[in-house]
């Protein structure tokens, strides 16, 4: 099977999804667009279509535009001729000032599913320890689309260093992310100024993270969010368990990676990371690449912000 990830690079450690060419640190960014496969632009043509059965009389569609790569000429999608494109390079050079003045580090950078889907990742230079050295990082990712999937999203994400889990940073009342739809330009030093570099996200996702890992969750309790977050009802009288749901109890039990720090043992932190660990690493997907689409921008993504969300209601 073909993978969706076409070429990816990063740096440090190797990804969750072990995928990717390794790269020194502090690369500069033209060598992240070539080991990225990034080095290359998205370009229009008309849509065209043939109006003759037993001949070629090829006419113009002009309210639409094929995309297409300017290396390999292979088509991309067929989008509106109102739609805004954001190309490969601007996705990485969005970090140049932040990189070489904000004290932000590239980590890993790529395109999914022959180039429709663009992303990178920064380190922020912000961490939380929580107990039993509960390590979580911080990072900024933004990713975009030329298929119309996906608008040019910019949001924070943490990851969890024990096991390489990767969480958006959803907050109350908020996604945690700035979303700029095709329809319209891609301004990027709005976006930063949107953002606000995160300080304040982050101050308080650490806030909540540290609640969460105080909280304690009886084991009744723990089933019952499982349940809950997979629409999948107790049979209060056998106490039968889905697949998934007992999965995700085994993880938070004792088999997830870290479920055994003190932050993790029968907390609602346990929860989230039992969530997002068998989002990231054990449920069911056609390859690795797949599970990353997922975890970061599909159905994954947004099982582990419903699950964070869940678990922010047991603090109330």
């Amino acid at each position: 099977m073909a993978h969706l990830i076409d070429t990816m690079a990063y740096t440090g450690q190797t990804p969750w999804h072990g995928l990717g060419n390794i790269l020194p640190p502090q690369q500069s960014l033209d060598i992240w667009l070539q080991a990225a496969g990034m080095d290359w632009t998205i370009e229009q043509s008309d849509v065209m279509f043939n109006v003759a059965s037993d001949a070629l009389h090829i006419r113009p569609y002009s309210d639409s535009k094929v995309l297409y790569r300017s290396d390999t000429l292979a088509p991309l999608s067929v989008v509106s001729s109102r739609y805004n494109v954001v190309q490969p390079h601007e996705v990485l050079h969005f970090y140049q000032d932040l990189v070489e003045a904000g004290g932000f580090e590239l980590e890993t950078a790529g395109s999914l599913k022959g180039g429709r889907k663009l992303w990178a990742l920064a380190k922020t230079g912000q961490d939380l320890k929580l107990k039993g050295n509960d390590l979580v990082k911080s990072y900024l990712l933004l990713a975009t689309s030329c298929d119309g999937t996906l608008c040019t999203t910019a949001q924070f994400t943490s990851l969890r260093v024990v096991c390489n889990n990767t969480l958006q940073m959803a907050l109350r009342g908020a996604t945690g992310a700035i979303k700029v739809p095709h329809s319209t330009q891609f301004d990027a030093a709005a976006v930063k100024e949107s953002l606000g570099l995160g300080l304040s996200h982050w101050d308080e996702f650490k806030i909540q993270t540290k609640a969460l890992a105080q909280r304690p969750v009886a084991p009744e309790e723990a089933l019952r969010f499982f349940s809950d977050l997979l629409a999948q009802p107790l049979d209060e009288e056998n106490i039968i368990l889905t697949k998934p749901v007992q999965r995700l109890h085994e993880l938070y039990q004792g088999a997830g990676m870290g479920s055994e720090l003190a932050s993790s043992r029968n907390t609602a932190w346990g929860l989230v990371n039992a969530v997002t660990e068998y989002v990231d690493h054990h449920r069911r997907a056609r390859s690795q690449d797949h599970r990353l689409d997922s975890a970061w921008f599909g159905q994954g993504a947004q099982l582990k912000s419903q699950a964070l969300n869940q678990a922010l209601t047991l603090l109330q």
